[in-house]
């Protein structure tokens, strides 16, 4: 595990800073093993505050507004959104088209991460390697 660089999903970021049960034990191993690299995308970060300003997200009420102290109780990487992922994002082809999971999807694949998802659409994606 110690030289695989790992990338949150948004999703997986939530789960783990409440310690929540949906988090496989894979993944949150992985997360607590202060021998990885473990980093979160900006793209979280927009996510976050976006679900949350237009309603949805609710429950992480208290993470959209302190987004900042949550990550550092993790001591994740920070993972800026560079002009090579948001080309290599708006060029593949899949059918799916949540503008951040496509970022996501896309910083995996350029900067050779491990994505921590339970997102099923990640599936079709060969070339982005998963944990769960």
């Amino acid at each position: 595990m110690g030289s695989i660089k790992y990338l949150l999903d948004t999703h997986t970021f939530l789960w783990a800073v409440r310690g929540s049960p949906k988090l496989s034990e894979t993944a949150a191993k992985v997360i607590e093993d202060m021998s990885v690299q473990i980093y979160l995308s900006a793209v979280s970060a927009y996510e976050i505050r976006n679900k949350h300003r237009i309603g949805k997200l609710r429950e992480f009420d208290d993470i959209a507004k302190n987004y900042f102290n949550f990550v550092k109780t993790l001591d994740v990487l920070p993972l800026p959104i560079s002009d090579e992922h948001a080309h290599f994002a708006g060029d593949f082809e899949w059918e799916h088209r949540d503008p951040f999971d496509r970022l996501l999807a896309a910083q995996a694949k350029i900067e050779n991460m491990t994505l921590i998802t339970n997102d099923p659409a990640f599936k079709e994606l060969l070339w982005v390697s998963r944990l769960w």
